[in-house]
């Protein structure tokens, strides 16, 4: 591995004009290649403190021996050699944006005498008309075959048509007329190429314009009392109709746009691509690449670049919507424009059918990702593979078989929950996954607020000090607690994955060393970098990007974060309709159901004796007695319901189970 400085140029050689630069290895290999609207900027941001740089980039710097570029005059040259030279020289660090997928097209073979229409996969042909691509080659094959009784093309292979013209027998679609059958001479080469363009006319978007004129001859034949011409032309423009149902109708005005909808996390991001033709969906394609840790402004400029590269001029549309515009928009709407031959127009929708239809393409790509993350966590073989790699990078006795990660949740200090996710052989354990409200002054800052060292120190502080609790009151078999019932807390896991960095796994290592718990793995993972911090280490762990372990990692951290989020929303939800029993000492929730649900209402446990209220299962004397006491002192308004704030004319309609979320209450 080179160290960069060896190879570093000195700053005033390296011009300030735009240009392209190309990283090579002591091989002469190309591994990187990018563009800059100044190459002394560009390339002097490389050679700067490596704990400011991406991982992935301080990789391809010490895998590089030398560096070189060359100027070029517009930023929009500087796109064109870019493309040419990722295209050339395939370098490893560049990131591929491109769809890798085999996706089915209706295939047009216009460069052929005879030109045959067919379902075609993989490296497209020059001289060959595409449309689609396509979810499925039998809704390909669906749709040509409403289309051939309209465009009577051949569809048969080689040997298929040299037989009928050597035997001079059509073969079947000839004699039912949804072939034209050139094979034997009923239409000539050039009439059926005609044919084979008026159907690529139709397939690219003229399809409105193809039914008027048949809607035209039907009338006209009508006319002429031909009522046998004008059913069969009846017949054809209903099979066109058919056809065009299939694609959905998105956009009234006839537009030629690629929609792109993006979503991505720290290592991927998944992309799904409408392909509308004339106000129609024509196509859609999706899928999922690894993703360096750039804005999104810049992927979106990578994708156009590779999406419309070595796209044929027809195949780059008029327009293209994306969510974020990219850098230099205004270049690759101009090297678009030279590809396509015409004015190509890069935007983001801000309203009207566009925005809700990117709208839509996005959701696509939400749900792509999230199938990519379910199906890579379920596979076997990547799980196992990621427990052994976080058993070597943490430098663990064994593989972390039972993962815990903790998060804290609040709103500039307030309603502070923590939450503790589990996962076991690599996949999340719901059933055993807590949640903590934050309490006791350990997590309380001076200024009032939550302080989420403090705040993470006590969760862990409650979470192992019932696990040792448990552990010492469980009998052979299964963990119980002292009721006999299953023990929450007295299995300990192998590793504990905090969200954040040195402070929070510092915090996290005193509660556990405070309770003298050992054989507790501690790791903390920073947002930003998706760093691994362990305690006491100077610097973090750096795991590959396309790393299983990372990626088992990240998951883990994600779930917690979810799941604390959503239990706070729930605890600021609910501290907005309180009632006169949130109060009450030992009267959690439960209770509280129980009592509305057995006396109907507040106002009728106001009236009840102490040992109305006992006689509420669950309710012993001692709390009964307090909440008498609590209610006493604080009476309802008159006419006001304590619990749900609504002025009441009788008491025949109870509230059974509380306020609903969001209702106001009165106190």
């Amino acid at each position: 591995m080179a160290d960069p400085s060896t190879y570093r140029p000195a700053p005033g050689s390296i011009p300030r004009d735009p240009g392209v630069y190309r990283f090579r290895d002591e091989h002469g290999r190309v591994v990187y290649v990018g563009k800059a609207r100044s190459l002394r900027s560009r390339l002097s941001s490389y050679f700067q403190d490596p704990a400011g740089l991406h991982p992935r980039t301080v990789a391809m710097l010490r895998a590089a021996a030398s560096v070189e570029w060359t100027v070029v005059s517009t930023e929009v040259e500087a796109l064109q050699l870019e493309y040419s030279w990722i295209k050339e020289f395939d370098p490893r660090f560049n990131v591929k944006y491109r769809d890798d997928k085999s996706y089915p097209y209706l295939a047009i073979t216009m460069g052929e005498e005879v030109p045959r229409a067919q379902v075609m996969r993989g490296t497209k042909r020059r001289g060959t008309r595409y449309f689609g691509p396509y979810a499925h080659a039998w809704a390909i094959r669906e749709t040509l075959d409403l289309l051939l009784r309209v465009f009577p093309v051949r569809t048969c292979s080689a040997g298929v048509y040299r037989r009928a013209a050597a035997s001079g027998r059509p073969c079947l679609l000839g004699y039912i007329d949804k072939c034209s059958a050139p094979c034997i001479g009923r239409v000539t080469p050039d009439e059926h190429r005609h044919i084979a363009e008026e159907l690529c006319d139709f397939l690219a978007g003229g399809a409105r314009r193809h039914v008027s004129r048949l809607e035209r001859e039907m009338a006209g034949a009508a006319r002429e009392l031909d009522f046998e011409r004008a059913a069969r032309l009846r017949d054809d423009i209903a099979a066109m109709s058919k056809a065009l149902e299939r694609s959905a109708v998105v956009l009234p005005d006839g537009t030629d746009a690629d929609v792109i909808g993006i979503a991505d996390d720290e290592l991927e991001a998944a992309f799904h691509v409408f392909m509308v033709r004339d106000g129609r969906v024509r196509g859609q394609r999706g899928w999922v690449a690894e993703k360096q840790a750039e804005s999104l402004e810049e992927v979106v400029a990578h994708l156009l670049t590779e999406m419309y590269g070595s796209a044929d001029a027809e195949e780059i549309p008029s327009e293209i919507l994306v969510p974020v515009l990219p850098e230099g928009v205004d270049q690759i709407g101009e090297w678009l424009r030279v590809r396509r031959g015409r004015r190509v127009a890069v935007k983001v929708p801000s309203r009207g059918d566009k925005r809700t239809l990117l709208a839509t393409v996005t959701r696509n790509a939400e749900q792509s990702l999230a199938r990519h993350k379910v199906a890579r966590a379920g596979d076997l073989t990547s799980r196992t593979r990621a427990l052994h790699e976080l058993q070597e990078a943490l430098g663990l006795e064994e593989a972390p078989l039972r993962i815990e990660c903790f998060d804290i949740s609040h709103v500039q200090g307030t309603n502070a929950v923590g939450s503790m996710v589990v996962f076991e052989d690599g996949l999340a354990r719901k059933n055993a996954y807590r949640q903590f409200v934050i309490r006791g002054d350990a997590g309380v800052a001076e200024d009032g607020r939550v302080d989420d060292t403090a705040a993470m120190r006590e969760v862990l502080t409650r979470r192992f000090r019932r696990y040792l609790e448990e552990s010492a009151t469980s009998v052979a078999g299964a963990p119980r607690d002292e009721d006999g019932r299953p023990a929450r807390f007295a299995y300990p896991p192998n590793l504990v994955v905090v969200d954040g960095g040195p402070a929070q796994v510092a915090a996290a290592v005193t509660a556990l060393d405070d309770l003298g718990v050992e054989d507790v793995a501690v790791v903390g993972l920073a947002k930003r970098l998706e760093e691994v911090w362990l305690p006491d280490e100077e610097f973090p762990v750096i795991l590959p990007r396309a790393s299983d372990g990372l990626y088992l990692l990240q998951r883990v951290r994600d779930e917690a974060h979810r799941f604390a989020v959503t239990f706070h929303r729930k605890r600021r939800s609910t501290s907005m309709t309180r009632s006169a029993l949130d109060d009450i000492p030992g009267l959690g929730p439960t209770r509280q159901k129980r009592l509305l649900a057995h006396f109907g209402s507040l106002k009728r446990i106001r009236a009840a004796t102490v040992d109305d209220i006992v006689a509420v299962p669950g309710i012993g004397p001692a709390v009964a007695a307090q909440i008498a006491r609590a209610l006493e002192a604080t009476p309802a308004a008159p006419g006001v319901d304590a619990v749900t704030g609504e002025i009441r004319e009788d008491d025949e309609h109870p509230r059974v189970g509380g306020p609903h979320p969001g209702e106001r209450t009165a106190r």
